[in-house]
């Protein structure tokens, strides 16, 4: 009898291979920054306890696509002659774990215009991705129809011809918002218990991870307090920001954040 099993992977890691490549192209600057959330932790369990439906993720969300409409140089795209595009409007890519032939894996969903959506619509947007049907290379793109047709040609292509796709849509900065949304939010860390950030690899020029939530103690108000701590990854796209208008963005976030913007 084997002592081994051998099982077929879901087409749809095909994208994990795929953002592994071009993702080590990036010049990313990472920071791993602490987030004391416990106010807005507190206030999302009071709508809870009132009967709003909202969660963490859909919370997180709005606060980072509000900050980064305020912000849009942090999400800009470079273009042909040394030109950048700064979109008005955030479209927040984040992976939604699905099971797709036994299989949990996640897949991808965008959220378009999130800093102009309440919370309770990010939610919903959330929660319909969950629902969606998987079935096949069409479902592996959540969201609406004619792009999960695309998706079903995409991924019976052999990786090189994937390759060159996707390097053609990376260098025009519409279809780059088109395809990927000009932000990824991955919360694959909340996964386990393990107090810690994870350095995720992406595409986008900017990239937000969000690792474990954790009871750590911290500075409030000028005392010494236990407080709920959120690791955070932020990797920013050197070229397309220097490194002082990054720092001070993620100052901003995480001042945005504390504080329970939108809330």
């Amino acid at each position: 009898m084997n002592d081994y099993e051998i099982r077929t992977y879901p087409k749809s890691r095909l994208a994990t291979f795929d953002v592994g490549k071009i993702g080590r192209d990036k010049h990313h600057i990472m920071g791993l920054l602490e987030v004391d959330v416990s106010s807005a932790m507190e206030q999302i369990e009071r709508h809870r306890q009132s009967g709003r439906e909202i969660g963490f993720t859909s919370w997180i969300i709005k606060a980072i696509a509000r900050t980064v409409a305020d912000n849009p140089h942090i999400h800009a795209v470079n273009g042909k002659r040394r030109t950048q595009v700064l979109f008005k409007n955030v479209d927040v890519s984040l992976p939604v774990e699905r099971e797709v032939h036994g299989v949990k894996v996640p897949l991808v969903a965008t959220i378009r215009n999130a800093d102009a959506k309440s919370i309770d619509e990010i939610h919903g947007d959330i929660q319909s991705f969950k629902r969606q049907r998987v079935e096949s290379e069409k479902d592996y793109v959540l969201g609406k129809r004619g792009k999960r047709r695309w998706s079903a040609f995409f991924f019976k292509l052999p990786q090189w011809i994937r390759l060159r796709i996707w390097r053609v849509i990376l260098r025009n900065p519409f279809s780059v918002r088109r395809h990927m949304g000009t932000v990824m939010v991955t919360n694959i860390g909340f996964s386990g218990n393990v107090c810690g950030w994870i350095v995720p690899k992406s595409l986008h020029n900017l990239v937000i991870g969000l690792g474990s939530i954790s009871k750590k103690p911290c500075v409030r108000d000028g005392e010494l307090v236990v407080g709920d701590i959120l690791h955070m990854t932020l990797m920013i796209d050197h070229d397309v920001v220097d490194g002082a208008p990054a720092a001070r963005f993620a100052a901003k976030l995480v001042e945005n954040l504390e504080n329970g913007i939108g809330l």
